[in-house]
Order: structure tokens, then C-alpha cells, then sequence
């Protein structure tokens, strides 16, 4: 099976996506809105079919990113019935399995963070996926969206604390630095949940938890009660519309020799490598600019602000960087030439000899 475990910095949570090597086919768990460009190039790079986006409850802290990833993948929105959310192409009951080729999830029932929380747990009971339910050493709210102690404490242990000691547990937060954990830790070690621990001892430290409310409760909650239809329209998902780009895996906006061979009028392209590479056997573009790599901060000015910026050295690898570092001045529309001089050259593209010389 594939596996990857994708962070979102912001809101501290983690995306899982699942695939199954022999049909390609893959789940992701928990996307985030912000994350759908890069999780999406996840997907492309590793040659998989996104099936399903499945959501183990109606997030507060953060936008779903499911409804963007149906609009780029093609795949379908999976909940919990319980959840109340609207728009999804299939609602889950406990028990329920999500087939992705010859491997399935298993939907438990794990109210008490919310009414329609779910985990779900491999085929094989090696990994359960518990959303906000059971964290790593502690555990969900329950102070909101229906929340109970009492259900959660209930739902932990009759469910998830009945798994293998050996399943390991990926959870749908963390916030210090804890990526997974097993049953058996969290059964001996859970300070809210673990150990001898009664219920009146977790609905009395849960009481007197005090947290704020999440920041992006307003948003997130209408959002992701339409499955985060409300959320697929702004900046985190437009994609620039100077040219047809594609995000790369590593962050990065690369751009198609054959796109730039056509339209290089429009652009800027800036040559990122050293004099003695302008002058190799590589050649460079027609009209490009040279300023080297250590050079492009100090010399970003010498750069047209009305016109789109394109990259380029001989790989890709020190123009990918430097679209980070134009980034970082506010040049927001650059882009890195996938595969750089090499790729250019292969696919017989025109060069000429040193004409600007840095």
C-alpha cells in the first residue's frame, strides 16, 4: 500500500492519503483547503486516482479542501450521516467500508468531539485514522458542535481502545511535534483517556479545559457543513491565470518549454545560471536575461513589475529557488521552466549564443 502523511502548518492537521499499488487507486483523508494544490501534485506524482475525500467530522479550525479536490480530481465527498453536512456524494453509517482497489477503510462511530465523528481503521487493523477523537496523548474538545464527554469517552473505549494493542494510531491534530502513536500507548500512557482513568475522571478535567474557540470557527463550520463548497473559490485555490502552470509536489509553479517557446513576448525570462553556463554548450534562450542566482535579489529591480517573470537554469533546481526568492520581494507571478536547459534542449528547442552577457 502507499502511504503519506501531509501536514498543514497553519491549523496543525494532518491529511492521510492511502493508495493501493496495483490499481492506483487512493483515498485522502481530512484534506485541507489551503493544501489542495500541493496534495493534489502528491497525487499526480505518485501516479494515483483520487477516489474519495473523506472527512472524520465537520472541521472548525480549517476549510475542508474536499470540494476543490472534486473539482481537480474528479473524486467523490465522503461523511459521517451524524454530521449533518450537505453536498456530499455519500454519507457514511458505522461499519461502512470505503473500497480503494483491493484495500478498504472502516468507518467507527467516535461521537463526542462532534455528533458525527469518525475514525477509520485498514482493512488489516495495522492504522486507524482517528480524526480529532483520540490525539496523541490527549484528545478532542467537547465543548461545542454537540460535543460530549461522556460519548467520547465512550466511543474511545469501545471502540477504538478494542483495537490491537499494535494499530497504530494517526491522528487528526497535533501540536507538538508527534506525528503517530499505537492502542497500546495510548491505553497506558492518555492522560485524559489512559490508564484506570473513569469516566467522571475525564468529564471533570474536560470541564475545566478553558480553551478559546478556534479562529476560523465562523468560516470553517458554514463551510464545511457544504462539504467546503463555501471556501473553493478564493486565493488558496485560484490558480494564476498568466499562463497554464502547474504546481509541483515541492511548492512550485512551473511552466511547459512548449508554453514559453510560444509566448516568450509576454514574459521575462530571467537565465539564474553562472557566466561560464551562458556561454556553455547549452546555450541559452533567445532574449533572456542573465543575472545568477546569488545575484537575483540585489538585482530584482532591473525587472519589469507589469510583466510575469519565467526562470530558468540548467535543471530546474536554482530557478525553482529562485521564484522563493522573487516570492519573497512580492513577485508572486514567476514561474520555474520545468526541467530547465536540458529539457529545453531535448525537445529541440532554439538557442542562441551569449548575447547579454552578465
Amino acid at each position: 500500500m502507499i502511504f503519506r502523511q501531509l501536514f498543514d502548518p497553519q491549523s496543525s492537521t494532518f491529511s492521510y492519503l492511502l493508495g493501493d499499488e496495483s490499481s492506483r487507486e487512493a483515498v485522502l483523508i481530512d484534506p485541507v483547503l489551503e493544501q489542495v494544490r500541493r496534495d493534489f501534485a502528491v497525487i499526480e506524482d505518485l501516479g494515483l486516482r483520487l477516489l474519495w475525500s473523506l472527512d472524520t467530522h465537520v472541521h472548525a479550525d480549517h476549510v475542508t479542501g474536499a470540494r476543490a479536490l472534486q473539482k481537480r480530481a474528479g473524486s467523490q465527498i465522503a461523511i459521517s450521516r451524524a454530521s449533518g453536512a450537505q453536498g456530499a456524494d455519500r454519507y457514511l453509517e458505522p461499519e461502512e467500508r470505503v473500497t480503494f482497489g483491493t484495500r478498504y477503510l472502516r468507518a467507527l462511530a467516535t461521537p463526542g468531539h462532534t455528533r458525527g465523528c469518525l475514525s477509520f481503521v485498514l482493512d488489516d487493523l495495522s492504522r486507524v485514522f482517528t480524526g480529532d477523537s483520540l490525539l496523541i496523548r490527549s484528545c478532542g474538545r467537547t465543548d461545542f458542535q454537540e460535543g460530549s464527554a461522556v460519548l467520547l469517552y465512550k466511543s474511545v473505549h469501545q471502540s477504538l481502545f478494542c483495537l490491537p494493542d499494535s494499530c497504530l494510531v494517526y491522528p487528526g491534530h497535533d501540536y507538538r511535534g508527534l506525528c503517530t502513536s499505537s492502542i497500546g500507548e495510548e491505553k497506558r500512557f492518555n492522560p485524559r483517556l489512559g490508564g484506570a482513568r473513569s469516566v467522571a475522571d475525564f468529564t471533570g478535567s474536560m470541564e475545566h479545559l478553558g480553551l478559546p474557540h478556534p479562529k476560523k470557527i465562523d468560516v470553517a463550520v458554514p463551510a464545511n457543513l457544504h462539504c467546503g463548497a463555501l471556501g473553493t473559490e478564493g486565493p488558496a485555490t485560484a490558480d494564476p491565470q498568466w499562463a497554464p502552470l502547474s504546481f509541483s509536489s515541492a511548492g512550485i509553479w512551473e511552466i511547459d518549454p512548449r508554453w514559453l517557446e510560444e509566448n516568450a513576448a509576454s514574459v521575462q525570462i530571467v537565465d539564474v545560471r553562472e557566466p561560464h553556463e551562458w556561454h556553455g554548450p547549452l546555450g541559452h534562450i533567445c532574449h533572456a536575461i542573465a543575472i545568477p542566482l546569488g545575484q537575483l535579489k540585489e538585482r530584482a529591480a532591473e525587472l519589469a513589475p507589469d510583466r510575469p517573470i519565467v526562470t530558468v537554469c540548467r535543471a530546474g533546481g536554482r530557478s525553482a529557488q529562485a521564484t522563493v526568492i522573487l516570492g519573497h520581494i512580492g513577485r508572486g507571478d514567476c514561474a520555474s521552466l520545468a526541467g530547465g536547459m536540458l529539457r529545453w534542449c531535448a525537445e529541440g528547442l532554439a538557442t542562441e549564443d551569449a548575447r547579454n552577457d552578465p
